[in-house]
């Protein structure tokens, strides 16, 4: 399912408080967690030994390329590295016509990875927040989402970034954030529960504070009206 964008009507009670700037908070996302890397050779090498670990051959026809198409792959699934998610934040529209109503951006599919066993993660994310004078362009939340699950994670860790991000650069009133997932280190080793997902949630600003606009975050997702 392709990601459903919702917004909803302003509510009369409402406030909208002057938004900060968000300078602070960008630069808290701008260092780059890996800074010294192995080279091509390195990592093709890495892959032959691992390759020879499982007992294959890594000299048959189907595995020659292998090392090297393994490194390609963790570049371009691990990118998210190189990329600083406030950096996508930091456009953002204040001609909204007075709506300070709940922004809703539903089913964001993403593919990460364990930092335990780095195998799949597979699922998708809802975001919504409570505008503060300003929207940000929608695709930019999808892109906050792939750029912090293009890294080796833990559910619990990229639901509490994504809302962080989002909470720090934007200065909305609230943030709420859902994640549904399926570990492959569960279906695929260990106990290998197939078709279990795994729940977590964020809640920041209006969202933690008031229990009835966490109540309609909620209700919103689970009667489907966002779709």
């Amino acid at each position: 399912m392709d990601a459903v964008v919702k917004t909803f009507p302003p509510r009369a009670d409402s406030t909208q408080p002057a938004a900060g700037e968000p300078e602070k908070a960008r630069a808290a996302y701008m260092d780059k967690p890996v800074t010294d890397r192995p080279s091509q050779d390195e990592v093709e090498a890495a892959v032959r030994t691992l390759l020879r670990w499982t007992g294959d051959n890594v000299e048959r026809e189907g595995l020659v390329d292998t090392p090297r198409r393994v490194a390609n792959a963790f570049r371009e699934m691990f990118s998210g590295y190189d990329q600083c998610p406030a950096e996508e934040l930091g456009r953002t529209f204040e001609e909204v016509q007075g709506y300070d109503d709940m922004v809703l951006v539903k089913d964001i599919r993403f593919h990460s990875h364990c930092e335990h066993h780095m195998v799949p993660i597979i699922g998708k994310v809802h975001v919504a927040y409570l505008p503060a004078g300003r929207v940000v362009g929608l695709s930019k939340i999808a892109r906050v989402v792939d750029i912090f699950a293009r890294r080796l994670q833990t559910q619990e860790a990229l639901t509490a970034q994504i809302a962080g991000v989002i909470q720090d650069v934007l200065k909305p009133r609230g943030v709420a954030v859902i994640i549904e997932a399926e570990h492959m280190c569960m279906a695929m080793r260990g106990i290998r529960k197939e078709g279990s997902t795994t729940l977590t949630t964020t809640f920041t600003g209006a969202f933690r504070d008031h229990p009835e606009e966490q109540a309609r975050f909620m209700m919103m997702l689970r009667n489907g009206l966002a779709g």
